[in-house]
Parts: C-alpha cells; structure tokens; sequence
C-alpha cells in the first residue's frame, strides 16, 4: 500500500492499543480502554467493510436463554457454571442499554418464547417438568419466576399445546446498536480502518508487530476480538459457526410480537418492521456450518421456509425479501474466552451465539485484564 508521511503519523505511529475487530467486543473494549487511559491512541482493524462477524448481521435477540437451552446446558455444565453464564448475560445487557440507552437500540422488552413442534414431544414435556427446578435456580438473579407457560395466541401450527414464555427478554434493532456504538467510539477520538485484515503479528520487546493485507506497523498492545474467526489468529479452543437467515417483506396486520426461540435455540423468529426475521438451522449439518464463508445452503434455506410456511405464518402468502448469514464463534464451552495471550497480546473470543447479551460485558472485561 503507497502510505503517505501524513498516513503513517496519524494512524499508524505510536499507537498504544490496536484492537482486531469492530464487533461489539472490540468497540466496547475500546470506549473501555479511552475511559483509562484518556491520551492513549487506540486504532481498531476491521477486515470488512462493515464488522464482518456476526455484530451487524444477529437477529437482535436481547436474550439469555431459552428453557430448554438452559436444560441442555446442564447436561454439560455444573449449576454454578450455568447460573455464572445466566449473570454475565444479564450484566452484559445491562451494560449495553446503560451504554447507548434503550431508545437508540430500539429496545423492546415484548417477552420471548419456546414453541415446541408435534415431533418435539420428548423435549416438551421434559421443558414442563424441569420448568419449576429451572425458576428456582435462577430466581435469586431476578426475584421472580422467569419461565411459564401460555397458550398459542399468535395461531402457530403443528406445534405442542402450550408454549413457554420468558416474560424477561428483549429485541432491539441490531443496526441502530451498531451504528450508535461505532459514532460513540468516533466521538471519542478512537480511529476505525475498514477493510483491513490482521493476517499475523508477532512480539518484538515492548511491542507488537503487525501485519495486515496492506500495511505492517508497530503497537504497544494488540487485543483480539474477531470471535467466529479468531481461529486463524489464535490456538484456542474456538471454531466457526455460521447462523443463516432469512427476512419476508412486509406482512399487512402482522400480529407476532416477541422473540421466539424452537429445537433449544437452533430456530428462531421475531417481529421487526411488520416482517418475521427467521434464522438457525446449523443443526441440521454442523459440520458444513462450520465454516467462515458467508453463504446460504439449499438444506437449511428449506427448513427455514418449511417452519415459516407450517408453523410461523400457515396459510398465508408470504414472500421473502432477503437472505444472509453472519459468523459466530463457539467452542466445548459456553464461558468466552477472556485471556492474556503473552506480554502485550490479549483476547476476548467465543462468544457461543450470546453476542448481543454478553459482547459489552466481554469488550469491558479484556480492557481490565489490560
């Protein structure tokens, strides 16, 4: 790349702290960093043109869990590891509407629920029989009953009889987040290069050499948070995992208000704009998911038309306005990986789907360890 003398001074000379990644983590780890250390140059390298994970392209889920889910996880995790992951989520989304403000994330607090489909028979009645052991593990985090039930009011088909209901979860408005944190962090005096990929890095005494596809130069500190493809950067237990979705056009006289979560997480749907937003599916082939390559797959882009055209919205001529996908980091547990990698090398990764929940909290928590 032919820098000029002023490029290399402004954005690439005695740069404190460089941060990999422009997602909810690397912007909220940079606001973190300013508030510490007000005359430090902090420079954040965003590969895409916009973040290119999954902070510009999630469903907007303001949640921390689905009962089901919650059942699952302690199949793998102890009760203290599950309820230490219910916290986070919930402090992470109080740190998010505390730092940008309900109104400029469009926050809504509609409810979330569980649908469960006439060959989810099994899971259903394990869901009613664990739902009161379930509120009693979490109910010295919110002083209340978090699960319960209710009938089918928005007239979904093939589904179970009941439906659970989570009366503490949100949506908001992922762009309208995204684009008020990024002018937060400009405000700040916090300089973004887009389009510009961290392909390696090595420490050199004090510092950190690093080499992107246009230009190496030297930090005091370098601190990633690329989640989903942090794997080409660092040796942790984090891989991939590619969520697709899908949006219809405007329906006239859309009743569906909430969020709506079926099979333990892997489907989910909400309202946003008189349309459904429908997204999942990697269960149906976790190996192909796994991937960094943003693109959609005839198996999964059927399922979710099947589940919106029997289940959603039955009998009804909906048609689809727009496809995507978006890149999240998981790994054999849900706890992200927050860590001193060396002397002036950190990482905040694997954020296991809970982006929106926990990426605040996340970006705060690789600044103290800084």
């Amino acid at each position: 790349m032919n820098l000029s003398y002023w490029e290399i001074k402004t954005w690439l000379t005695n740069v404190d702290f460089t941060i990999a990644g422009s997602g909810i983590v690397g912007l909220n780890c940079a606001l973190q960093l300013k508030e510490r250390f007000p005359k430090a140059k902090i420079l954040i390298l965003e590969k895409g043109i916009l973040p290119q994970g999954a902070s510009t392209k999630n469903a907007g889920f303001a949640c921390f869990g689905s009962l089901s889910e919650l059942i699952e996880d302690l199949k793998t995790h102890s009760e203290n590891e599950v309820i230490a992951l219910i916290k986070q989520r919930v402090q992470g989304l109080q740190l998010l509407r505390k730092t940008l403000g309900d109104t400029n994330i469009d926050y809504q607090e509609l409810g979330g629920y569980e649908l469960f489909t006439r060959a989810d028979k099994p899971l259903y009645e394990e869901c009613l029989s664990r739902k009161d052991e379930i509120n009693n593990l979490l109910k010295h985090i919110f002083q209340a009953d978090v699960f319960s039930l209710k009938d089918n009011q928005f007239e979904f088909q093939n589904i179970q009889k009941k439906q659970g209901f989570n009366q503490f979860e949100g949506q908001i408005d992922t762009g309208k987040m995204m684009a008020s944190l990024t002018r937060l962090v400009l405000q700040k005096g916090i300089k973004i290069l887009n389009a510009t990929e961290v392909e390696s890095f090595s420490e050199n005494n004090n510092s950190v050499k690093v080499k992107t596809n246009h230009f190496e130069f030297s930090t005091n500190k370098l601190l990633i948070a690329t989640n989903g493809f942090a794997s080409k950067l660092l040796d942790e237990n984090v891989k991939p995992a590619r969520a697709q979705i899908l949006i219809t056009e405007p329906i006239k006289d859309l009743k569906i208000k909430g969020t709506f979560h079926l099979e333990k997480g892997y489907y989910y749907f909400r309202n946003i704009d008189n349309r459904i937003l429908l997204g999942g599916g990697r269960n149906l082939d976790f190996k192909t998911e796994e991937t960094t390559a943003f693109a959609q797959t005839e198996l999964v882009k059927n399922r979710l038309e099947d589940l919106l055209k029997t289940v959603i919205l039955p009998n009804q001529d909906v048609k689809i306005d727009h496809y995507w996908s978006g890149i999240m980091g998981i790994g054999s547990q849900k706890k992200p990986i927050i860590k001193q990698l060396s002397e002036n090398v950190f990482c905040g990764v694997r954020l296991g789907g809970m982006g929106v929940a926990i990426g605040s909290l996340v970006g705060k928590e690789l600044a103290d360890i800084v």
